[in-house]
C-alpha cells in the first residue's frame, strides 16, 4: 500500500499522520483499532495473521531489514 493511501486511511480513524514514517504510521493506525502494534517487528517472520490488511507489505519489509 503506497504511503498517501495509508495517510488517507489514518485521517479516517482520526490519527494525524504528520511526518510519520510508514512503520511508525501504520502502527499507529494498529493500535487505534485495537490490534497489537506488530508492523514490521520480530513478531513479522512468525505472523499467523494471514487476514491482516498490511501483512504484505510487512513480511516485505521485513525480508528487507
Amino acid at each position: 500500500m503506497v504511503m498517501q493511501e495509508i495517510r488517507d486511511m489514518a485521517r479516517e480513524i482520526g490519527v494525524k499522520p504528520g511526518r510519520m514514517s510508514k512503520i511508525d504510521l501504520v502502527r499507529t493506525i494498529q493500535q487505534t483499532e485495537g490490534n497489537y502494534a506488530c508492523f514490521v517487528t520480530s513478531m513479522s517472520s512468525d505472523c499467523a495473521q494471514d487476514g491482516c490488511l498490511w501483512r504484505g507489505d510487512c513480511v516485505a519489509a521485513d525480508k528487507k531489514g
